[in-house]
């Protein structure tokens, strides 16, 4: 099928990709993205990896590689890869996604591209038990389409905010603007836990970082109230059985 001819029928997309030393997995991510014939642009933004992770992406065909000059957190490497793109909607993935495909990947644009939702996000198979099997949403998923528009008026405050509380800002954005949200449930795509990829102690360690830049965002108690808030705005598309009602 033409790429071209397929997106000219629906809203535009981009995917935006931030990464840091995802060598060993950033191909299987891209492999899968590439297949999905609505994603008109693959943008990779390398968050100054130490590895090949920039050049394996530039070897893939359709897709552009910002490089970024230091090392600036997730939130600043997407702030760059929205600057790049003027498509309508934005494809967010994390780069070290594990049984990723095509039709995941399809399933989780479907409710944005026919117009059941403005926006979407994924509940992989290893998300917590509590988010998969009681609240039924993962409030802070990696894996998201959204309105461009959400995120590329507030460059600036993106810039200032902590490395890892992207998806919280972005939560905050949601519920102002009442978006309903479809959750896509993904049975057969893992994200590996920063101790798989960093070692124990490491991975430990950054693990506990990412929860205080998150807290330095908002509190807990504010974060209850997020998902309380994106689950009254929520639909969700196969849900786990024992989440059913």
């Amino acid at each position: 099928m033409n790429r071209n001819m397929y997106a000219s029928a629906m809203p535009s997309l981009t995917c935006i990709i931030p990464a840091f030393n995802e060598e060993p997995r950033i191909a299987v991510v891209l492999r899968a993205v590439l297949g999905v014939p609505a994603v008109g642009k693959v943008i990779v933004v390398d968050d100054c990896s130490g590895d090949r992770t920039a050049d394996i992406a530039a070897s893939f065909a359709g897709v552009e590689v910002i490089r970024q000059p230091t090392n600036q957190g997730k939130t600043r490497a997407v702030a760059s890869g929205i600057r790049a793109s003027q498509s309508d909607f934005l494809l967010l993935l994390d780069a070290d996604l594990e049984g990723l495909s095509p039709a995941a990947i399809e399933a989780l644009i479907a409710p944005v591209l026919n117009g059941t939702s403005r926006m979407s996000m994924s509940l992989r198979r290893n998300a917590l038990l509590i988010y998969r099997y009681i609240l039924g949403i993962d409030f802070i998923s990696g894996e998201r389409v959204i309105p461009r528009s959400l995120l590329a008026s507030h460059l600036e405050e993106l810039a200032r905010l902590q490395p890892f509380a992207l998806e919280v800002y972005m939560n905050g954005l949601i519920i102002t603007e009442r978006l309903p949200i479809s959750i896509v449930y993904w049975p057969g795509v893992r994200s590996p836990k920063k101790p798989e990829k960093l070692g124990l102690w490491k991975g430990v360690i950054e693990h506990i970082r990412m929860h205080v830049e998150i807290l330095k965002t908002i509190s807990l108690f504010q974060a209850f109230r997020q998902i309380a808030a994106m689950r009254r705005l929520a639909r969700w598309v196969d849900r786990p059985r024992l989440f059913r009602s």
